[in-house]
């Protein structure tokens, strides 16, 4: 018996020996093969934005662009469903804590969903429900994955005229720790209630001809389940056949000790007189709680005309508001032309700002022209609003607060840098010299790790403002470059930002780069604004 028991405890150990083997070379070639596509993944999706930027090329050939860099984009989520997948399975995804901004995070997936929508003529919007902080602490990337997700398949499945909403809503806070509840619902095509318990499993679809019709790879729902199970959240799921479903998904955050700052501008805010205006009582509720949030008490009105009312017999009275914020989108008299009525008595002395769900393009033009003083998206912040108002009221009663940090937003100021470009494929490193000339950014081209380091260490200290390093090359790779730029005896190469550019997309990869000294990571194809906003935020260090 000790024998037969021996023999199975030593298969048992061969089997789990094999079975680690096995997974070892299956990351390995998805981290080859990852690295293989996106390299001319790279140069496709350069190519085409850089195609783009062209000012005299014909509709037809910009439509045709357009839809080669969407394509490609799609190749790219493909390809990135199977790395994640991959991933969750050898347990190898690394959830991050880290400090995020609760409104870019917003802002950015809403940015994407309203243009998914516009382009399928669906109504959009998102809300607030109650107070919510500023700042978080978690893996906003992967709670983004997950709700732009789930987000994506309520535009795809949900036909015009149809609607998508989103919300926001923090449930609890304990011990450091916040709840929040993200709520997603749509009009679409739905689902019967047997099905539902499958919607997390790998490939599965309710009906076969639904992935003619609608694509996709049949990991994303896989991988929202499992991203969330690794967050230790919930989602749950209601829905009904042919009148749409609901998801909900509730994740636990922790606290962010990110102070706002805003007690430096509470007198002045004190002061304001501030009427919302917005025939959305949900919208007002929490317009009062963001400005009560920066210490303004503000008057709420739900109906235009009585706020039109209220302001013109507050000026007559020589009590005037300082500051009106209203709705674009309303019943009988919309905010510009509650502008247009406020600008006819008040001599301009009234700050407006006009907040709007995304679709403002159109008429940002004439709001400015008949004096609206700013434009903010929906939903509201704190820090977002308390920013505008400084500018809208500034010069108006008397605030002099520098500027210069709204100055910075507008462009990447970029302009005159020199960047060392270590890559090994001609015409990836051609495309990224082109995107940097874009920007106004100078570049020389290092064909290997060996070259660029001879080429820093051959340069005057400061001359080159950053390094975009590739990892994969011949002669001396990237991670061994960055080590030797780090090592040298000049103190440009302590701080130079080192930043490696490669299509290598694993976790561990990104590990690698940082234990190397280099700075941030980039994978292939890298989008320009992200590349853009990236050397921004580490050169200004």
């Amino acid at each position: 018996i000790y024998r037969i028991m021996r023999r199975r405890e030593q298969q048992i150990e061969i089997e789990k020996a094999m079975a680690e083997e096995v997974s070892r070379a299956k990351t390995s070639f998805l981290s080859n093969m990852s690295h293989e596509i996106r390299t001319p993944m790279n140069a496709i999706i350069g190519l085409d934005n850089i195609a783009l930027k062209e000012p005299d090329i014909s509709p037809r050939t910009r439509e045709q662009l357009e839809k080669i860099g969407s394509s490609a984009r799609h190749l790219l989520g493909l390809i990135n469903d199977i790395l994640d997948m991959s991933r969750i399975e050898s347990g190898r995804m690394v959830m991050k804590n880290e400090d995020f901004s609760m409104r870019d995070f917003l802002d950015q997936i809403n940015v994407i969903i309203n243009g998914q929508c516009q382009d399928k003529g669906l109504e959009y919007e998102c809300h607030i429900v109650g107070a919510i902080d500023d700042y978080y602490v978690g893996d906003d990337m992967k709670l983004k994955q997950v709700l732009i997700n789930i987000l994506g398949n309520s535009v795809k499945f949900t036909n015009a005229p149809g609607k998508v909403s989103f919300s926001v809503e923090q449930t609890e806070r304990a011990d450091g720790r916040c709840t929040l509840r993200f709520t997603m619902r749509d009009t679409g095509i739905g689902m019967d209630k047997e099905y539902i318990p499958k919607i997390f499993e790998a490939f599965s679809q309710e009906d076969a001809t639904t992935t003619n019709k609608y694509g996709g790879s049949g990991l994303g729902m896989a991988i929202t389940g499992n991203l969330v199970e690794l967050m230790g959240g919930r989602i749950d799921v209601d829905s009904e056949k042919g009148v749409g479903s609901t998801f909900t998904v509730t994740v636990s955050l922790g606290e962010s000790g990110i102070s706002m700052e805003k007690e430096k501008l509470a007198e002045l805010l004190g002061r304001l007189k501030v009427m919302i205006v917005d025939d959305d009582p949900v919208a007002c509720e929490h317009a009062e709680l963001v400005l009560g949030d920066l210490g303004i008490k503000a008057d709420v009105c739900e109906r235009s005309s009585d706020a039109y009312s209220r302001v013109k017999q507050s000026w007559d009275a020589g009590e005037p508001y300082d500051l009106v914020i209203t709705d674009f989108r309303m019943p009988v008299m919309d905010g510009i032309t509650l502008t247009e009525e406020i600008r006819r008595f008040d001599e301009g002395k009234t700050g407006i700002i006009i907040l709007t769900g995304y679709d403002f393009d159109m008429e940002a033009e004439r709001a400015h022209r008949i004096g609206v003083d700013g434009i903010l998206t929906k939903p509201l912040f704190a820090d977002t609003l308390q920013r505008e108002i400084q500018t809208v009221m500034r010069g108006r009663i008397g605030e002099t607060e520098d500027a210069s940090s709204s100055a910075e937003e507008d462009g990447f100021g970029l302009e005159g840098l020199r960047m060392l470009i270590a890559e090994d494929v001609e015409i990836n490193a051609e495309i990224l010299m082109d995107l940097l000339e874009m920007e106004g950014m100078e570049s020389e081209w290092a064909g290997n790790g060996q070259i660029a380091v001879d080429m820093f260490g051959d340069s005057s200290e400061g001359y080159y403002d950053a390094v975009l390093m590739d990892i994969r090359m011949p002669v001396m790779d990237g991670l061994t470059a960055a080590a030797a730029i780090r090592a040298m005896e000049r103190a440009d190469a302590k701080t130079v930002p080192i930043v490696a550019l490669t299509a290598n997309a694993f976790d561990e990869d990104i590990n690698d780069s940082l234990s190397a000294g280099m700075d941030g990571h980039l994978s292939k194809p890298v989008e320009p604004d992200k590349l853009y906003s990236t050397l921004a935020s580490l050169i200004r260090k």
